[in-house]
């Protein structure tokens, strides 16, 4: 075995590791586009799905089947018909949205049951079960279009799906409902996916689709200078959708945010869009720091946002302490004042016990954490990390290519999350005539991912 394998693989494996323990007994809804099915995504999806539930995750697997549908109606002489985003489902549409979901079950059944050597699912057993889990209601007529045998969800079967998953399971959910009167009605993926996560509080939704996630400026083109927008918090993504024009393709911005929206404000924590066109994407995002794609995350359970006016005294209370230790350089209160717009906090009940601030340097391309400290009651808890990552945000924000900080005691916490050191003169020549000989604070640099 190579030693460069050795080299590359064990530090690869062990980052991996924690990530695995934090997702182990969680549950995830999959959402795959029918459009990642018909470009030939469906067996490596299906690998990386199993050996997620094998790493003890529990999934919900929804499928799309949007172009298989509308192959259906082409073969039989039959043009697809929207409306207000959703499909206009005559007789004949149902019939092909049958047949579509039928054709589909069965493929993802037998993807799933394959367990070749030297295969991903080599000695994989995993059990794949189906069933009328969503009751389903009719769309009726809307603004004067009559949607016949479209549906919207009703009732999720909470109790059967977490029976199912609780067996080591995979629930697999085709975008059908039904009614108590026995009438089948075509659903939509996207509100399939987004009503089950809300009902089960699941703690990820996750949509793979044909669109690489939301840009940071989402009304102007793709560039190296408007990369995705890989973390969005929730209340950004609500003005997001209350900009964007109405949804009637995937392609439009409020077509899956709308449901990440959705889900977020109905109590899962995290959503997810993630584009299929990159092999290995749910890999990425679940198991890689950076992650991938775009993910919307409702900040207000952590009550993370940046400072006003009104947080000055919580923040002076806050890093008093630390100072008074020496772990951070002593601020003036005006100081603090003058630069309260750099600071993001973390707040729970009025009581702020976490901070940091951005100090900008465009010139260089860079910025400067700093101030970063959590209250020693709440230490343990990943809010550095959380902060830590809207600081990275904010940078990306503003076209920065990356962060440094100065430290004296905590080298080793930002080492472990991409730092790396680097010489004094490394610093921007405005930072280094403030730099302190006396403090010997040590310099680490992280470079900032453009998606």
């Amino acid at each position: 075995m190579s030693t460069v394998f050795n080299f590359t693989f064990v530090p690869w494996f062990r980052s991996v590791a924690p990530y695995i323990h934090m997702h182990r007994g969680k549950t995830f809804v999959v959402a795959i586009s029918g459009e990642a099915i018909e470009a030939g995504k469906l067996p490596s999806l299906v690998q990386d799905l199993a050996m997620i539930q094998s790493m003890g995750v529990k999934v919900v697997l929804v499928h799309g089947f949007r172009p298989q549908v509308n192959e259906q109606l082409k073969a039989k002489g039959h043009a697809p018909k929207y409306s207000h985003g959703i499909r206009i489902t005559d007789s004949v549409a149902l019939d092909c949205a049958q047949e579509a979901a039928g054709q589909l079950r069965y493929e993802i059944e037998a993807a799933f049951s394959q367990g070749l050597p030297n295969t991903p699912m080599a000695g994989a057993t995993i059990r794949v079960i189906s069933g009328n889990f969503i009751t389903a209601r009719p769309v009726g007529i809307v603004d004067g279009v009559d949607f016949q045998h479209s549906g919207l969800v009703r009732k999720v079967d909470v109790t059967g799906i977490s029976k199912t998953l609780s067996l080591g399971a995979m629930v697999l959910l085709s975008p059908f409902g039904f009614s108590p009167t026995g009438e089948a009605f075509n659903l939509t993926m996207e509100e399939v996916a987004t009503s089950v996560a809300i009902a089960l509080q699941a703690d990820k939704l996750i949509f793979v689709t044909e669109v690489p996630g939301i840009r940071i400026k989402p009304f102007e083109a793709a560039s190296d200078d408007n990369p995705i927008d890989t973390e969005m918090p929730l209340e950004v993504a609500e003005r997001l959708l209350a900009q964007a024009p109405p949804a009637n393709t995937p392609a439009d911005i409020a077509f899956y945010l709308q449901h990440c929206v959705k889900a977020c404000k109905g109590g899962v924590d995290r959503s997810h869009i993630l584009p299929f066109a990159v092999d290995g994407v749910l890999l990425l995002e679940i198991y890689v720091h950076d992650g991938i794609g775009t993910m919307v995350v409702d900040e207000r359970l952590e009550s993370l946002r940046e400072a006003t006016p009104d947080d000055l005294g919580g923040i002076l209370q806050l890093i008093e302490p630390f100072e008074n230790d020496g772990t951070l350089v002593r601020r003036e209160r005006t100081e603090i004042e003058r630069d309260i717009g750099n600071y993001t906090v973390i707040e729970h009940d009025s009581l702020i016990f976490g901070c940091a601030a951005l100090y900008a340097y465009p010139e260089n391309k860079t910025a400067e954490m700093a101030a970063l400290t959590v209250s020693p009651h709440s230490q343990g808890q990943g809010d550095g990390e959380k902060l830590l990552r809207r600081i990275e945000q904010r940078a990306r924000h503003i076209g920065l290519e990356s962060i440094f900080v100065l430290t004296t005691r905590t080298m080793h916490w930002f080492l472990k999350r991409g730092f790396v050191q680097v010489p004094i003169d490394w610093l921007p020549q405005a930072r280094l005539g403030k730099y302190s000989p006396d403090r010997k604070s040590v310099v680490l640099v992280k470079r900032l991912p453009l998606n």
